[in-house]
């Protein structure tokens, strides 16, 4: 096992507080039911943002938290990673947005576009410069507004994904706590089981568009949820292969939120007992990138992580993109 050059020492998150249970899509005009939404993916409620609630403002939200418990200011991170698919606007980066918030002037700021597993891509990146010795101290947030981005007359897609962020303050490992190991996958041959037709460069925003509503996501949900429980049993072997670990040594699995049904039978995989995975997706629904920063803070809130506790996280995204992670922190 390799020792550990960059390890966690702060988390925070910020949701909205507008919150959305499955018995509120009747009042939009949207014919599903509880039993049907919670049958299919064990969402129960999300969060939704409202009232000028941004990416930015919910990825400011969660820096903050992390950063006073991590006893940083803003002065002194020199990078902000900030994993998103649901920019606030398309130039320039909602990463510089949130640096000018958090008032970090000396950072160098960038966006990830990687989808559900954006917060992994960002985390292994923060890794690697703090390897290299490119920077010290680093902010990785997963920040999303997914209720602008799904089509609020389908139901196959509009209630399962909710709002949120959170976020990390990575610095060099000092203590053998850390980032044990880390993978990375993806395969662009299958971007249109889960993309969005519309809205970027190749076919911009038109009277067209609008009215065949390709702007929003569209899912292939059968598809995404075969290759979900590939990709994710897949990414959790490599990552505790390369540790040299097995499912016994974790103490906890914290998967990407998506559905109930996909972490079930990724645990099962890695032949890790329920009670031995962190499961929010009830409450926030599939807040993509965020859901695994988000899931993380509220895992050390609870006790859940404590010091020395050895966890696995694994994700899978539009695009298709997978990863995986073991921390010790």
């Amino acid at each position: 096992m390799k020792r550990p050059v960059a390890a966690v020492i702060g988390t925070g998150r910020g949701v909205p507080a507008s919150v959305m249970t499955n018995h509120d899509f009747a009042a939009i005009g949207i014919e599903t039911s509880h039993e049907w939404i919670h049958e299919r993916s064990g969402i129960v409620e999300r969060r939704i943002a409202k009232n000028g609630e941004t990416t930015c403002s919910m990825a400011a939200e969660a820096a903050r938290k992390a950063m006073d418990r991590a006893g940083v200011h803003a002065g002194e991170l020199d990078t902000i990673i900030l994993s998103t698919a649901t920019a606030d606007r398309l130039l320039p980066s909602t990463a510089v947005d949130l640096q000018a918030e958090l008032g970090a002037d000396r950072a160098a700021a960038f966006d990830i576009g990687a989808a559900c597993s954006g917060w992994l891509y960002g985390m292994t990146v923060a890794e690697g410069l703090i390897s290299s010795g490119v920077a010290e101290t680093i902010l990785v947030v997963g920040s999303e507004k997914m209720s602008a981005i799904v089509d609020w007359k389908d139901r196959a897609t509009c209630v399962l994904f909710g709002d949120g962020s959170g976020a990390a303050i990575v610095k060099r490992s000092k203590s053998g706590k850390g980032i044990l190991s880390a993978f990375m996958r993806s395969d662009g041959k299958l971007a249109e089981l889960l993309y969005r037709p519309a809205g970027g460069a190749t076919i911009p925003f038109s009277d067209q568009v609008l009215a065949e509503r390709s702007q929003f996501v569209k899912m292939a949900g059968r598809e995404v949820f075969k290759h979900a429980v590939r990709e994710m049993s897949e990414a959790s072997d490599r990552a505790l292969d390369s540790a040299r670990l097995t499912g016994e040594d974790i103490d906890l699995m914290i998967p990407h939120q998506a559905n109930v049904r996909i972490i079930e039978a990724t645990a099962k995989h890695s032949n890790m007992s329920m009670d031995k995975v962190y499961v929010n997706v009830d409450r926030f629904g599939n807040t993509s990138s965020a859901s695994i920063p988000i899931a993380i803070d509220e895992a050390i809130e609870r006790g859940l992580i404590r010091d020395g506790s050895t966890v696995l996280l694994a994700a899978f995204g539009a695009g298709f993109t997978w990863a995986s992670m073991i921390i010790r922190f």
